[in-house]
């Protein structure tokens, strides 16, 4: 076989192995962290990257040592997912869990945008099988504050103004004020809170609405604490 033929047939082999290799690496199966594994790489060994989890995902945050490494203001989350505590606040004890079980939609749509905030800026590694619901729940929040918004837009808030000399007070340009529960609140932060709109003279006798303590039936103004 003459020189040019044997070249031509490596360089055949060659792109036909190049495509198994990348066909492998395309079907290859995604990197699982079990949780003994990435304590190992929370920041005490110098010699190996620090990585953190959140929702599953497992970020490489090694330029950002001094954050996240021993003594570092971050260094809680290091070798970890903890989840839970990016909103509760919790850095100690069972505080730094992965677990989300009790939050609130809203709750959820933050823990979600700080794991969007990690994947602009550092590496990811792989999700577990849980993020589709998280996102799922964090979706749904985002509606459902979008529909409160958009509900509450229809009823005009109070003005309002407070000092500490004569204290707060509310008031209405056009109608009467009235404290009214915000349901969407339920739904968004486990927890039920009221708005102070104003209603007209005709709209007063709608379930739910509280008038303000010590104020006249059909003041426009209000004194609060």
């Amino acid at each position: 076989m003459a020189r040019g033929a044997r070249f031509l047939l490596v360089l055949a082999l060659l792109a036909a192995l190049l495509a198994v290799v990348l066909q492998l690496y395309r079907h290859r199966k995604p990197r699982l962290w079990m949780v003994e594994e990435l304590s190992v790489y929370n920041g005490t060994n110098e010699e190996l990257p620090i990585l953190l989890a959140i929702l599953g995902s497992v970020f490489d945050v090694t330029k950002g040592r001094s954050h996240y490494g021993p003594g570092g203001g971050y260094h809680h989350f290091a070798g970890r997912d903890a989840s839970r505590a990016f909103v509760s606040g919790n850095f100690t004890g069972d505080g730094l869990t992965d677990s989300l079980q009790g939050l609130s939609s809203s709750e959820v749509n933050s823990v979600v945008d700080w794991r969007k905030f990690y994947f602009e800026r550092y590496i990811e590694g792989n999700p577990t099988k849980y993020l589709k619901g998280v996102e799922v729940k964090a979706k749904r929040g985002t509606q459902l504050l979008e529909k409160q918004k958009s509900d509450e837009a229809k009823i005009p808030g109070c003005n309002s103004k407070w000092s500490q000399q004569e204290g707060g007070e509310v008031w209405c340009d056009a109608g009467y004020p009235r404290l009214v529960r915000r349901p969407g609140d339920i739904a968004l932060t486990g927890q039920v809170s009221q708005r102070c709109a104003c209603f007209q003279e005709n709209e007063l006798d709608k379930a739910g609405l509280v008038v303000y303590e010590g104020c006249d039936y059909l003041s426009q103004s209000c004194k609060v604490n």
